[in-house]
């Protein structure tokens, strides 16, 4: 499973992130509030990024725009729908004004003035806007990330993209210790050009309310890949989580760390890959020379034992470029005889050199689950001493060489005689991803491990940090409601996200101040986790589930789009559109069967339970006539299957193993499939009638 990205920080010019696009997952950045936030000086006038030329605007609402003036001076906006409102920045700069829009349409323009400065925003679309966010589900784009992750029919998605009114803004994925009012982004329209950077999720979820209500549709999608619930939620919401406490309770203190080192890692040399370019990380120089070369004295280099993803091997939480390199014996019978190199997955590229000279390489995003075998031409095979060296790039989350110690191994193409190169071999981080820059460090002196010390590890993962550089800056910007795709960074505590799901959604309409607004939220798909026949995730199934006690809230289920080998399951289709199901019924007051069945009671009568469900709409319907995903128990819990029929839009459910039932459950397995539906196609939720356990 690919996890969440590590640690960097980032310190540019003009104290504000960079903006950052990639369909390829690139890692951002952390810095802190006093880096974080917009200057102002006299004259200026500063808007956040979204407040820009393509933007969506809620339709028929008192719509807040806000920025940064000099301070005392009056801002005046006005618009060509014939809006006009003045305001005065207050003593630190800040304004805000709200202005009220019309019906959908455009494009119109904005112009913010004060005394000396002018900003006017064109190409300005009234509609509905929705944020997107979540963990890599959510983030996973239309194009996907091949060769193994990739969306059902995106290619032709793409090749037909051309809506003007269907348009995303993504934020530039960022944390911070505190929360901050600047976040980078740009909004696109959709077109062949631009499709493929889409949310796939959000895409489909657009692209249906668009069809439906045929307005314009603005999606600010904000999510990053392996990222907890507690990560995207305000600090005195977590006030309640003792096991939060710890940490938050210590972020005053810890401000000066994060300044330092990011001051020492602003001192390097930098490398900048073009972001278009697809082919950004190939021949980039981090110390190919010396590090490939066969000869070079790496004595003084730590030691990490292979295969292990580097954040276990004594790097910690870390992006970025590491030299490995291994001597290794070889039989006097094997000169001059073709070898295959065999290094397992690498996450996430690899440029393999064998006695200074490249044998092969990975050189772009998407195979960080690719097994590397690469040739060895028998002319490099020259003495008993042989030098592999292994540039390793890691743009996201766990990184390394990270497969099995078998994959590991040196093979004579003749003889098939085998030498394992599994275990110590030295290493060397030498470059940092930080914004878009890689910071580069001194390859011969240990630059890397001289980083300033701080006292906790910051990350995406920890609590409310992407909150507040991720949602933060974004609140108040009007909007209809929210989608939401997260839950697989939770999965093993379930119990807690039962009351931190929740909570997060309270806190957000709490400081967006538009009471409670709709939110959409998909159930986790089937997957592994810790074995297809656990139930870690069908906890958490039933987690989201519970939910929906929250009003104005639905949930997507999947439990028929999954793919338990992947987590990525490639049906982003579906999920899209039964989250603008739910928008288009509960939102929009559209006529249509917008649920799977969900759990509503249980009676029992004798040897058998009575289960009622909502969202029946025609009818129940099972998809096999042996279910084998319902189990019954009596009250010691102790679970057997259970055998299945429907009757009059009831499911009735027994065991001839338990006489007196109590308790009953479905699809609560990590690898679960889908039985019940309505006759519409749309899934029931998994379900047990048991407390919460996990």
């Amino acid at each position: 499973m690919k996890k969440n990205n590590c640690i960097l920080v980032s310190c540019n010019q003009d104290c504000r992130p960079i903006l950052r696009k990639s369909i390829q997952r690139i890692f951002f950045l952390f810095i802190s509030l006093m880096l974080f936030q917009p200057i102002i000086v006299a004259g200026d006038l500063w808007l956040p990024s979204f407040f820009a030329d393509q933007m969506v605007l809620q339709q028929q609402m008192e719509v807040p725009l806000w920025g940064k003036a000099t301070p005392g001076t009056e801002v005046t906006v006005s618009t060509n729908w014939g809006i006009n409102a003045k305001t005065f920045a207050d003593n630190s700069g800040k304004w805000k004004i709200k202005i009220k829009t019309p019906s959908a349409g455009g494009p119109y323009a904005v112009t913010i003035r004060t005394s000396d400065a002018e900003r006017t925003l064109t190409d300005v679309l009234i509609g509905e806007v929705w944020i997107c966010s979540g963990q890599s589900n959510m983030e996973m784009p239309l194009a996907g990330w091949p060769p193994r992750d990739t969306i059902m029919g995106s290619a032709k998605e793409i090749a037909n993209a051309n809506n003007p009114y269907l348009r995303t803004f993504t934020v530039t994925r960022a944390y911070s210790i505190v929360p901050v009012d600047s976040c980078m982004g740009q909004w696109m329209s959709l077109n062949k050009q631009t499709a493929g950077q889409f949310s796939a999720t959000a895409y489909f979820f657009g692209k249906k309310l668009y069809e439906t209500l045929k307005v314009p549709i603005g999606l600010i999608h904000t999510s990053w890949g392996g990222t907890p619930a507690e990560a995207w939620t305000p600090q005195e919401a977590l006030a309640d989580f003792t096991e939060f406490s710890g940490l938050l309770n210590n972020i005053p203190s810890l401000t000066n760390e994060y300044l330092n080192l990011c001051d020492w890692i602003k001192s390097h040399p930098t490398i900048t890959p073009e972001i278009s370019d697809p082919n950004r990380w190939k021949n980039l120089n981090l110390n190919d020379s010396i590090a490939k070369n066969p000869f070079f004295n790496d004595s003084l280099w730590p030691v990490m034992k292979l295969p292990v993803l580097w954040e276990q091997g004594g790097i910690g939480d870390f992006d970025g470029v590491v030299w490995f390199r291994k001597t290794v014996n070889i039989p006097s019978s094997w000169v001059g005889n073709e070898l295959e190199l065999s290094l397992g997955m690498i996450d996430d590229m690899d440029a393999t050199y064998f006695n200074g000279v490249k044998v092969g390489g990975y050189e772009e995003a998407g195979f960080w689950q690719t097994p590397r075998k690469y040739r060895v031409p028998a002319a490099l095979v020259r003495g008993e001493l042989a030098n592999i060296s292994v540039r390793v790039i890691d743009n996201q989350g766990g990184g390394g060489i990270w497969g099995k110690p078998e994959e590991m191994y040196l093979i004579n193409v003749t003889t098939n005689e085998k030498i394992a190169i599994s275990g110590e071999w030295k290493y060397m981080p030498v470059g940092e991803f930080m914004s878009d820059r890689i910071y580069v460090y001194n390859i011969s002196n240990g630059d890397f491990f001289k980083r300033p010390k701080i006292s906790i590890v910051p990350g995406p993962s920890l609590p409310s940090f992407l909150y507040n550089a991720m949602i933060h800056p974004l609140v108040p910007y009007g909007i209809r409601g929210a989608i939401w795709y997260q839950g697989e960074a939770n999965v093993g505590r379930a119990t807690q996200y039962a009351k931190l799901f929740p909570t997060m959604i309270e806190s957000w309409r709490k400081v967006w101040q538009q009471g409670d607004f709709p939110f959409y939220f998909v159930q986790l798909a089937p997957w592994e986790y810790s074995g297809v026949d656990n139930d870690d995730s069908g906890w958490l199934r039933e987690s989201q589930r519970r939910t929906l006690s929250l009003p104005n809230t639905g949930m997507a289920v999947t439990l028929d789009v999954g793919d338990v080998k992947n987590i990525h399951p490639p049906y982003k289709r579906e999920v899209g559109e039964r989250l603008a199901l739910w928008a288009l019924a509960k939102t929009y007051n559209k006529k249509m069967v917008y649920s799977g069945p969900l759990y509503q009671g249980a009676i029992v009568k004798g040897d058998k339970m009575y289960i009622t469900f909502t969202g029946v709409g025609s009818g129940l319907k099972l998809s096999t006539q042996q279910p084998k995903e319902f189990e019954i128990a009596g009250e010691n819990q102790k679970f057997y299957p259970a055998m299945v029929r429907i009757e009059n839009d009831r499911l009735v459910v027994w065991s001839p193993l338990v006489k007196s039932p109590v308790y009953v459950r479905y699809a609560m397995r990590n690898g679960a499939q889908a039985e019940l539906f309505n006759k519409e196609g749309l899934p029931a939720s998994g379900f047990t009638t048991q407390d919460m356990q996990k």
